[in-house]
């Protein structure tokens, strides 16, 4: 009788263990729930975005919302609270007062390379400059491409609002620091509205992320002293202008938000960031 009831026990507690190992695989299927709100960076969106879409497939219960804005609003918005996320391309420290950017969590989550861009037309004459005469042009020293060897045509400037962070990468980068010319160019933080400007104006030139190049060749990049604007060249350290991309978060990320820059990060979707035309941080051989 005594090994009747060890039998019946033994049975109930090994049914009782598949029923809970039952029940957490179950919840381990839904994967997870809740909402992320994003906003920030235009150089970074194009990752946010496609990283949005592969982390909903594997987590259906996910919302996510995504805007631009530039590095400074990300910040700002992360900060204050309405955002989860904000992403940028240089550190909270260069756009918000110390005690903010002390709060916020830095995630670098790749590398992104800026590329001078010129017209297509333009580029047949013009395919590399100095950084000096870069320098030049963008602080309207130089005002016709005749003068750094290109055909008779003026410069048409098309640049960044002071909130972006592509502005202060190619300005820390690009330029030495030097600030860009303010009231003679075009002006825009929308990267397609940037290259179709420079695409319609023959003696246009602005700067992009790569990650907008990839599927496009509208437009002519511009070697820096020779050196092409490519990923290889920004692993090797040869091309100067690049940064990282972060997404910061108001203290610890948890929940739905950590599992997206997880996801991010990860090994698996790190075969995707090349092909976008980012940059994986660990393949950098100079680091900043």
């Amino acid at each position: 009788m005594k090994n009747c009831k060890k039998i019946m026990a033994a049975i109930l507690a090994g049914m009782m263990t598949m029923s809970m190992v039952a029940c957490g695989s179950s919840e381990g299927d839904l994967g997870a729930s809740g909402s992320i709100t994003v906003s920030g960076s235009s150089a970074l969106l194009p990752l946010a975005k496609d990283a949005a879409e592969a982390f909903k497939e594997k987590n259906p219960d996910v919302s996510i919302t995504l805007n631009g804005g530039g590095s400074g609003t990300g910040l700002k918005q992360v900060s204050d609270g309405s955002v989860n996320i904000g992403n940028s391309d240089v550190a909270a420290e260069e756009k918000l007062e110390a005690d903010k950017a002390a709060e916020l969590v830095d995630h670098k989550v790749c590398v992104v390379t800026m590329a001078p861009v010129i017209n297509k037309e333009l580029a047949k004459e013009v395919t590399s400059l100095t950084k000096q005469q870069l320098i030049d042009i963008f602080t309207a020293k130089v005002t016709n491409w005749k003068e750094v060897g290109g055909p008779d045509e003026e410069i048409l400037l098309v640049t960044r609002p002071q909130t972006s962070g592509t502005r202060a990468l190619f300005q820390a980068y690009a330029l030495d620091g030097q600030e860009e010319v303010v009231g003679s160019s075009l002006e825009t933080d929308d990267s397609g509205t940037l290259l179709q400007s420079v695409m319609d104006n023959k003696g246009a030139i602005g700067y992009v992320a790569l990650s907008y190049l990839t599927n496009t060749d509208k437009v002519s990049t511009v070697a820096i002293d020779g050196i092409e604007p490519t990923l290889e060249n920004t692993y090797n350290g040869t091309y100067p202008v690049w940064g990282y991309e972060h997404m910061y978060t108001k203290g610890e990320a948890t929940g739905a938000v950590k599992e997206y820059i997880d996801y991010i990060m990860s090994e698996e979707y790190s075969q995707q960031l090349e092909s976008q035309g980012y940059g994986v941080t660990a393949k950098m051989t100079v680091q900043r």
